[in-house]
């Protein structure tokens, strides 16, 4: 057989930009998603009964009417749980139906199960239920005045901020308002339970972490963990809304399963998903900064109050990460950072794609802004006066030293790719002629630590199976939500054994084949996941190599897997007949694998340690223009760079974060979350929330990733790039704001909160005619 090892080139293993495994099957509507599954007989539907007040006492809580209705098996109240009545994702204080006390408006009472979601509906509302109402507190400011708290607040502290303020050039204080976020994922949240043997559940659930689910349903069923067994496929979109909360789906409808013994599906239509699921946290955030007469911060002290809802689901982690991003790319020597965790009758807040590191960016940021204002210089200079240092200037507010950063490099690309300084020189002069239109530019880098908060989740494992005729099945405990991780993770695999990912069968999520997993969350999936099942591709290939040295009597350093085969000693022997061989030689051809990222660890109670693995880094140039008398604006175009470490899939990448950046541009322009005094959500569905459509992308849209090893030893020295491009979004929002600060002539920052909907953008402006005006008059 000819020699073509050096001829032969792998086609879909790492760095092939590679379409998403599913993609086709996503536009022809062939993916099944668990609405998708045949319904198995006898099949029941729930509905759950929410709470009308914000914060009560139930006084009558009456259902024998519901019991009674044409359609209804099964109606479950708190006094129907057999465990424990919580689902609560680190801390109790989740009950699965609310008892006796209610504290949010929406909060779920109870569930009727029936033989279709209309009979189930219809049966809800004949229910008697009377309250005692209590005070709510619904918006951050009444929370912190109270001093209302889901959690102790908690400090970062490094130098001497409060002797070093007083001694600074300048100083501003200032407070931005930051709203939240719905995820709005295409598919609602749904679980469906089947029975099985000895009391055996399985679940299909769309969660981004199965194992929650499945802890969760055991606790409330006062079941082992291994009568649970829940299967992932695919989610229709996740960010982070299906973290932790669909344990409460899947829980109720394993409840209903293991009082009727018939299966049971819990899905939630818009309204019903927005109303009963959290949101992204939003924020009031303060700041006294001072600065010398260049614009380099002195010191500074932030204080950060979060609405977390009724309790703290994930609170804690989200707002750690708020703690650990307030500097965002930017040397803060002498600082303060509080943190205050806020207890509102609003439904729990959750993850939210950033975790609450975006939150903290678009603070500092402000800060910026509001620095280069009272100097009268361009925003960008600013910023790369406060840029961390490569050497020095590179300690973070929580004593970790940055050894990585590629700020400045990548802010020297991106300026000349976007052609930053002439652009701006061309606004001004746009903005000095035009009365009523206002063109705005702005530069913002992005800094975000790759790891999860909580250190013990920095952990994944991965099974793989070689089958006799070569194909190789893969399993291993990440999600797939649309971002490609089961493409990537596969090409990961492929790479090892030098076969195409067609040779590769990805399964779905199960829990009983990988164990302990953690969420699919905090851009971490492939590097842990893909390192996992690295791990277990290259056990199995160690075997294949030692059969081969002693079937062959070659040494292991003659043995090379190829893409035209794996070549042994001067023989090119095709990877499915080596496996045949070891097959019939009676070695093992299957294995887990496992991962725990190394480097990391932190203090708490210090405030002290290495909590990232490393940092991915990004910027955006963002150009906007508004209308001063309606407030309306479009975003005319956006230049990107972003640091992808040596990309997997370049395809994927891109994908992701072409899509960030637009998820975060909504997040901070026009997806308004409003809750009126009673605590109701009043923008429950496409109606009255607004994300960006295919029309609210800019125009022009430049993408360019930068494709570099990442110095740490991820897989194939990849980077992860999940969350960061979403605050590359904040570009737009500092493009608005610069806008805005050209009607005054840019003497002063606005005052402009997030989202920037068209009617704050109004009032920004009106508010600074009306400040220009009296001072010229005085």
């Amino acid at each position: 057989m000819p020699n073509t090892a050096q001829i032969a080139q792998l086609k879909s293993g790492v760095k092939a930009a590679l379409q998403h495994d599913s993609a086709l099957k996503h536009v022809s509507g062939e993916a099944l998603y668990i609405d998708d599954l045949p319904e198995p007989k006898d099949c029941l539907h729930i509905y759950i009964a929410q709470s009308q007040h914000a914060h009560a006492k139930v006084t009558q809580l009456d259902v024998s009417a519901v019991k009674t209705a044409p359609g209804v098996v099964k109606v479950l109240t708190a006094q129907d749980i057999p465990g424990k009545n919580d689902f609560g994702a680190v801390i109790d204080g989740d009950p699965i139906f609310a008892d006796g006390l209610v504290e949010y408006l929406g909060q779920s009472l109870f569930a009727v199960a029936a033989t279709d979601i209309t009979s189930a509906r219809a049966a809800a509302k004949l229910a008697v239920v009377n309250y005692e109402p209590l005070p709510a507190f619904i918006h951050v400011k009444e929370a912190l005045a109270a001093q209302s708290f889901v959690l102790d607040s908690k400090t970062f502290y490094r130098g001497q901020p409060e002797a070093e303020l007083p001694l600074a050039t300048y100083r501003l204080q200032g407070e931005i308002e930051i709203g939240g976020q719905d995820h709005f994922y295409l598919e609602s949240n749904i679980a469906l339970a089947i029975p099985g043997e000895d009391q055996d559940l399985k679940i299909y659930s769309s969660t981004q972490h199965p194992t929650e689910v499945q802890h969760c349903c055991a606790k409330v069923l006062g079941l082992p963990d291994h009568a649970i067994q829940v299967e992932v496929r695919r989610m229709g979109g996740g960010f982070g809304g299906k973290e932790s909360q669909p344990a409460l789906f899947a829980s109720i409808a394993a409840l209903v399963t293991h009082h009727t013994g018939k299966p049971a599906k819990l899905r939630l239509d818009r309204d019903d998903d927005m109303t009963l699921t959290g949101k992204r946290h939003d924020y009031v955030i303060s700041y006294d900064v001072g600065f010398d007469d260049t614009g380099r911060i002195r010191a500074i002290q932030f204080e950060a109050a979060s609405r977390c809802g009724m309790s703290a689901d994930l609170s804690g982690s989200i707002n750690d990460r708020t703690m650990f991003h307030l500097d965002n790319g930017y040397y803060l020597d002498h600082v303060k950072i509080v943190s205050h965790r806020c207890k509102t009758h609003t439904v729990s807040n959750t993850a939210f794609r950033g975790f609450g590191g975006p939150q903290g960016m678009v603070a500092m940021e402000r800060v910026i802004d509001a620095i280069a204002y009272r100097l009268q210089q361009d925003p960008l200079i600013i910023r790369k006066r406060n840029y961390y240092g490569k050497t020095e200037r590179n300690v973070t507010p929580y004593h970790m030293t940055i050894t990585d950063n590629i700020l400045p490099e990548i802010t020297a690309e991106l300026e000349g790719a976007s052609n930053y300084e002439q652009r701006r020189a061309q606004v001004l002069a746009f903005n000095a002629q035009s009365p009523y239109l206002k063109k705005g530019i702005a530069f913002t880098p992005v800094k975000f630590g790759i790891s999860f908060t909580a250190t013990h989740l920095n952990q994944a494992g991965a099974l793989i199976h070689i089958y006799s005729d070569g194909s190789i099945t893969l399993n291993h405990g990440g999600t797939e939500m649309g971002q490609g991780l089961f493409t990537k993770v596969a090409q990961i695999v492929a790479e090892e054994f030098q076969v195409e990912t067609s040779q590769i069968k990805i399964t779905a999520t199960t829990t009983d084949k990988v164990p302990n997993t953690s969420p699919t969350a905090a851009s971490s999936g492939c590097d842990l996941n893909g390192k996992a099942a690295q791990n277990a591709a290259i056990i199995l290939k160690n075997r294949l190599i030692e059969f081969a040295a002693n079937h062959y009597q070659v040494t292991a350093a003659d043995i090379h897997f190829t893409p035209a085969g794996v070549q042994i000693g001067a023989s090119l022997v095709p990877f499915k007949t080596l496996v045949q061989q070891a097959y019939f030689a009676r070695v093992s051809l299957s294995t887990t694998g496992f991962y725990k990222t190394p480097k990391i660890h932190f203090d708490p109670a210090q405030g002290k340690g290495h909590p990232f693995f490393y940092f991915a880094y990004g910027a955006a140039v963002s150009e906007v223009t508004i209308d001063t008398f309606t407030g309306e604006y479009k975003v005319d175009r956006v230049d990107i760079v972003h640091d992808c470490g040596d990309s997997i899939n370049p395809a994927l990448d891109r994908g992701q974060v072409e899509g960030g950046f637009i998820q975060g541009m909504g997040w901070l322009t026009t997806e308004e979350l409003v809750y009126d005094a009673s605590g109701r959500l009043r923008t429950h569905a496409p109606s009255t929330y607004k994300i960006p459509a295919c029309g609210d992308r800019p125009k022009i849209m430049n993408i360019h990733l930068r494709c570099e090893a990442n110095p740490e030893n991820t897989v194939y020295r990849s980077k992860a790039v999940g969350e960061p491009p979403l605050m590359l979004g904040i570009s737009v929002f500092n493009a608005l704001t610069d806008a805005v600060a050209s009607v005054g002539n840019y003497q002063t920052c606005p005052n402009l909160n997030t989202p920037a909907t068209p009617e704050r953008v109004l009032l920004a402006c009106q508010a600074l005619r009306d400040t220009t005006a009296e001072l010229a008059h005085a």
